[in-house]
């Protein structure tokens, strides 16, 4: 027990350098018109396209775009298989606690087997427990919203920044 303990010490690393200023604007601003692009074409269709995990996978594309998290297939992909998985869980075994943690589970390895993975779009399935949407949402808000999101990121990160968005698809 005592070799646990010793291990929530940590390893009394430094914390990481500071994000100097103009990044720090540059990731908020990009969080920003992404979501506002998604928010006003969610307004003009009358259709549902922000889910809360794009909020932090913004923090991801545009905080730290060269990420393999990052990356649009990542981003792309990954909320795609996670709102799968949800929607197949709740599909197939209703909504039951351990359901629902079956669904975070399968959504983690698979992406993690696809190569697809985006820490955000692990909350997916728990989205999807807490508002049982029809399988539409795969297409909105998952897979429409998820596409905005890169086309904003692809625009905005090369213009904004020297180094080229994406590292790969």
């Amino acid at each position: 027990m005592s070799g646990i303990l010793n291990k929530l010490r940590g390893d009394n690393a430094p914390l990481p350098p500071a994000h100097p200023l103009r990044n720090i604007l540059l990731a908020g601003l990009g969080g920003f018109c992404a979501i506002a692009v998604i928010a006003l074409f969610a307004n003009s269709l009358q259709a549902a396209l922000v889910l809360g995990s794009f909020g932090a996978s913004c923090v991801l594309v545009f905080g730290f775009p060269e990420a393999p998290f990052s990356q649009p297939r990542n981003v792309i992909a990954g909320h795609f298989i996670s709102s799968l998985i949800g929607l197949l869980c709740l599909s197939l075994f209703g909504p039951v606690w351990w359901s629902v943690a079956i669904a975070v589970g399968l959504a983690i390895a698979l992406m993690m087997a696809t190569r697809t993975v985006h820490p955000p779009a692990g909350s997916n399935p728990v989205i999807v427990f807490l508002t049982q949407p029809a399988w539409d949402f795969l297409l909105t808000p998952t897979l429409a919203g998820a596409v905005i999101l890169v086309l904003v990121a692809l625009i905005y990160n090369n213009i904004s920044r020297e180094a080229r968005y994406p590292k790969y698809w």
